[in-house]
């Protein structure tokens, strides 16, 4: 069995925009069993795909994530988040996303560079970056 993934919000827009690192990314993106998607992400993406899109191409991706593994948001996932946050200065939705895939058991897939060396955070960074 394949391993949990969750897939950070910056690695779904370059997946979703075709870019050169989002086809880089393709082979990266778990299948959707093992696709852990956090509700904060399901947050950002909408917000980015409404304002990018438009809306029915955003009902179109949360219908999709929705196929996944949603976790919400709870009380242990928000204290994992809030220590997460002090020990690695992570913003807070960051600090959200990599609870999540902490308390789920899952590594975590991104382009943000400031999860950089963090222990399960699977790295594939930006030109440049």
């Amino acid at each position: 069995m394949a391993a949990r993934r969750v897939v950070d919000t910056s690695a779904w827009i370059e997946w979703l925009t075709a870019s050169t690192l989002g086809r880089k990314l393709a082979n990266q993106f778990p299948d959707r069993a093992q696709c852990v998607v956090p509700t904060i992400v399901q947050i950002e993406l909408s917000k980015w795909l409404v304002r990018e899109v438009g809306e029915d191409e955003a009902d179109q991706v949360i219908a999709f994530t929705l196929k996944c593994v949603v976790v919400p948001l709870d009380t242990p996932i928000a204290l994992l988040a809030a220590g997460l946050h002090r020990e690695y200065k992570l913003a807070t939705a960051d600090a959200i996303v990599l609870a999540t895939a902490r308390h789920s058991g899952a590594d975590l897939l991104t382009c943000d560079a400031h999860f950089a060396g963090l222990p399960g955070v699977v790295l594939v960074a930006k030109a440049g970056k």
